[in-house]
């Protein structure tokens, strides 16, 4: 088991040797800190916690800067745990950077949906609504409270509230592209979450050794267009000058001078 931490950019799409376009999520991943190492003796269980995305020491309290000063960092926005991992290959302060997934990985990403407000329960819980005429009066009402008796709600009746803003996991993405350089792991498909959100990327558990085939991807770039530009001379004529040509000419000229 591995993770890291990330911050959802937006979707696009990319394309293999074959022309397939493959629709994919960028995630940003600058590299993680490991803020804090949890062992059986001292927590009671194996564990690893990461640090993303540095922030003023001026916004952290001062429990904040001194948990990250042990790992000799700056404060960090989020802190997470990753648990199932081997604590013998992480050191406390230790850098982990996007190579740590690999092109063909299936992984499982996890991140916090899309707020959508006070929802009624045909948008919440996809329930049909009532006739809309013939002298019907209920529409979109949430249905019935129960039975008659003992003359209560019970619990779990589907009912109007707030929806969104969960925190959910989708199983089994396959990682497309893997840039170190920008920080970008590009993942196919969707992942939870709005734009700029918190996202984790971790080992698929139904899947932990699982390595797709690695589409060679194609990056397309405009031919520079060469226009061969042909040197064109232009020929003037020549004007004969005729003897009643100059006889004309002669004639207004004298006129000017005797005006």
């Amino acid at each position: 088991m591995k993770g890291i931490l990330g911050r959802k950019i937006g979707m696009t799409q990319v394309f293999d040797e074959s022309g397939k376009l493959i629709p994919v999520t960028a995630v940003e991943v600058t590299p993680n800190v490991v803020t804090q190492i949890k062992t059986k003796e001292n927590d009671g269980y194996e564990a690893i916690q990461l640090g993303f995305d540095t922030k003023r020491e001026k916004l952290a309290t001062k429990a904040e800067v001194g948990h990250t000063n042990k790992a000799n960092t700056t404060p960090k926005r989020f802190l997470r745990e990753i648990k199932g991992v081997d604590i013998n290959n992480y050191t406390l302060g230790q850098e982990i950077s996007a190579d740590i997934f690999e092109q063909g990985e299936v992984v499982d990403v996890t991140g916090t949906s899309k707020g959508k407000g006070f929802q009624g329960t045909i948008k919440r819980h996809n329930q049909h609504r009532g006739p809309m005429g013939h002298g019907s009066h209920y529409h979109r009402g949430p249905g019935s409270m129960g039975t008659m008796r003992p003359m209560r709600v019970f619990k779990g009746k589907k009912l109007p509230g707030h929806m969104g803003t969960l925190t959910v996991t989708i199983q089994n993405l396959e990682i497309v592209s893997v840039d170190v350089e920008n920080n970008v792991i590009l993942v196919k498909g969707n992942i939870p979450g709005p734009k700029k959100s918190l996202v984790i990327i971790k080992t698929a558990v139904k899947n932990p050794n699982k390595v797709n085939e690695r589409p060679k991807l194609v990056c397309w770039t405009p031919e520079e267009e060469t226009v061969a530009v042909e040197e064109t001379t232009v020929e003037t004529p020549e004007v004969e000058v005729t003897e009643e040509v100059a006889a004309v000419e002669a004639t207004e000229n004298t006129e000017e001078e005797s005006k």
